[in-house]
């Protein structure tokens, strides 16, 4: 640095700082390079040509991090979308399903991001492998939702899972058992980035034991699956969490895709759905520089965070369900022009060190595509399962399931689902599934609280209002057939009216 200084030092004070910015630039773009070729050498055969190809990726990246400062978005060219640009589902509803559906859907991949662990419910390997109804997993629903369609239209929707390599071995382990389902299922992996020290900016990592990215695009390319895919006809993917039961294939989205004239193909679709104050952190649409883009909260200046959380000015937010169009994707990572803004997550690990890890959201590349559009789905098409408290709703009588799919009950009342908040002595699914003797009845909820050490026990109703709250030392067995309806409990069951 002191070299530097004595370089610049013959020029103006601006022209000193910004060529001492660029060249300090220089410096940690070097180092960083240097270090990702040390990762590498850690490696070898395919592994280290898969790595490579990450690297590349991820050096466009962190040199377009040190370029970028503070949020990416000038807050005064936000407009509101279009009318036309976001459609109401019900209108893309309004039109006939064609005689010959399974066409459509012999153009269809089914895409499902499997990246992440169970850890936060307390479960060891691929989240998806976690019970969530009946004894399914996750998996076993997707799995039967893409079997029942290609049997009853006579279809080939095949499933493609990005896994990450922490979730790469133990799902590749399962799938045998469903050798015998109506379902081609294919894998590939997302690109392995490091992490970041956040004073040296340098990997944290020594080898190659690295954080995944949620970059499918060029993974999904790099993998060869894409250009197989393309061979086989197929023209769109439809991607979405694979912890979002309300990501099933809709037909009439699919239709619409399909029913475009070829020059105004949509090559991308968001479906997004309307906020509540639960989803105030949520991604939302937003028409910047003549294009609809997603806007994260990450990217929001601090001054206007409160701006974008209100349910007023930003009325939706992003499902991460997206139908996308296979021959636009290769197009663009061709022209290496998909240009996605990145998100600077920082974590701190178990040691205590801060480091940054840098990311990009899928949906962000919406404003590279031709023709995107927004779809204003039914809430039902959301409901994921992040916590104990979502698994209370999907596993109760809200909800039945068939062949895959879980649709909300006839015999609710209300199109909305009840507010659970669960405490943190059912964080764990294992310590969940001891509290409950069975799954109370729900049907005619609308807000339960729960915390400290509370067991229910066989067939118990909740209705309406529900609080039960067990201080410290405190226990609260709920018993068998108990049924509370508006009712605060609390100490050692005590029953007040609420």
């Amino acid at each position: 640095v002191y070299l530097l200084c004595v370089e610049l030092s013959r020029a103006g004070p601006n022209a000193v700082m910004t060529e001492f910015q660029e060249k300090l630039r220089q410096q940690h773009e070097n180092s960083m390079h240097k270090e990702l070729e040390k990762l590498l050498s850690t490696t070898s055969g395919a592994e280290a040509e898969c790595s490579r190809k990450d690297f590349e990726g991820f050096k466009q990246l962190f040199h377009r991090f040190l370029q970028v400062k503070g949020p990416s978005v000038d807050w005064a060219k936000i407009n509101r979308p279009p009318e036309d640009s976001i459609q109401p589902y019900e209108r893309i509803r309004a039109k006939a399903l064609p005689e010959a559906v399974a066409s459509g859907l012999n153009k269809l991949v089914v895409v499902k991001l499997n990246g992440g662990l169970g850890t936060s419910m307390g479960c060891k390997g691929p989240k998806s492998l976690i019970s969530v109804r009946n004894e399914n997993t996750f998996l076993d629903l997707t799995v039967q939702q893409i079997e029942h369609l290609n049997k009853t239209y006579n279809a080939d929707v095949p499933l493609v899972l990005m896994n990450s390599f922490n979730t790469d071995e133990d799902t590749k382990k399962i799938l045998q058992k469903y050798t015998h389902h109506r379902v081609k299922i294919h894998t590939f992996n997302q690109s392995r980035y490091p992490r970041i020290n956040k004073e040296s900016l340098l990997p944290v990592a020594t080898n190659m034991s690295l954080t995944g990215e949620n970059n499918i695009y060029a993974s999904f390319y790099n993998s060869g699956l894409l250009e197989k895919l393309l061979s086989e006809g197929k023209e769109y993917i439809f991607v979405s969490n694979i912890d979002n039961l309300g990501a099933t294939v809709d037909l009439h989205i699919l239709n619409h895709l399909m029913s475009q004239p070829a020059d105004r193909r949509c090559e991308f679709v968001m479906e997004v759905t309307d906020k509540t104050r639960a989803d105030v952190k949520g991604g939302t649409l937003i028409q910047y520089d003549n294009k609809l883009r997603l806007l994260e909260i990450a990217q929001v200046p601090k001054a206007h965070v409160d701006e974008f959380k209100s349910v007023t000015k930003f009325k939706i937010f992003n499902t991460n369900n997206l139908w996308i169009s296979l021959p636009a994707i290769k197009r663009l990572q061709q022209q290496n022009s998909l240009d996605l803004e990145i998100i600077v997550n920082p974590k701190t690990l178990d040691g205590g060190l801060n480091v940054i890890q840098l990311e990009t959201a899928v949906g962000a590349a919406i404003k590279s595509f031709d023709n995107a559009l927004g779809i204003n789905v039914p809430r039902s098409r959301f409901l994921p399962v992040k916590t104990s408290s979502d698994l209370l709703l999907v596993m109760s009588n809200l909800y039945s399931l068939e062949a895959g799919s879980l649709t909300m009950s006839a015999k609710r009342e209300f199109p909305t689902t009840p507010h659970v908040k669960l405490g943190s002595s059912f964080t764990k699914v294992q310590d969940f599934l001891r509290r409950f003797e069975s799954i109370p009845d729900m049907l005619e909820l609308d807000h339960l609280t729960v915390s400290g050490d509370v067991t229910f026990g066989k067939q118990v109703t909740l209705k309406g209002t529900v609080i039960i709250i067990a201080n410290h030392g405190d226990r609260i067995d709920i018993p068998a057939g108990a049924m509370l309806e508006n009712k605060i409990v609390s100490g050692n069951l005590r029953i007040l009216d609420h």
